[in-house]
């Protein structure tokens, strides 16, 4: 989906329509290896149970293959007002496999 990188919207902070530049949302970071927690050094630390059900060390009981997974992803949108500064994220976000800004 293509979006313009300018639109005119109404601003709640100027309480007035302005022009207004889009921007997407960046995705979170995964987490470090090198965490107390990681299940990586864990592993290396040999914390983990010898016996019975290893819990969140073992494999997944189904394949990845096998996993349902959702074809798109949510894309959220941020709104930055050009007289102002301030910036809104979108109410809702769109459910979109590619979201193109230009």
């Amino acid at each position: 989906m293509k979006m313009p990188k300018i639109t005119h919207r109404f601003c709640p902070f100027c309480k007035k329509r302005t022009e207004q530049k889009i921007d997407l949302v960046s995705t979170g970071h995964k987490r470090g290896t090198l965490k107390h927690g990681s299940i990586f050094r864990a592993k290396l630390r040999h914390s983990y149970p010898g016996k019975g059900n290893k819990g969140k060390y073992s494999k997944p009981a189904v394949k990845s293959w096998k996993r349902k997974t959702k074809a798109t992803t949510k894309k959220l949108v941020i709104y930055t007002c050009k007289e102002c500064k301030k910036s809104k994220q979108a109410k809702k976000g769109r459910r979109v496999s590619k979201l193109v800004i230009e």
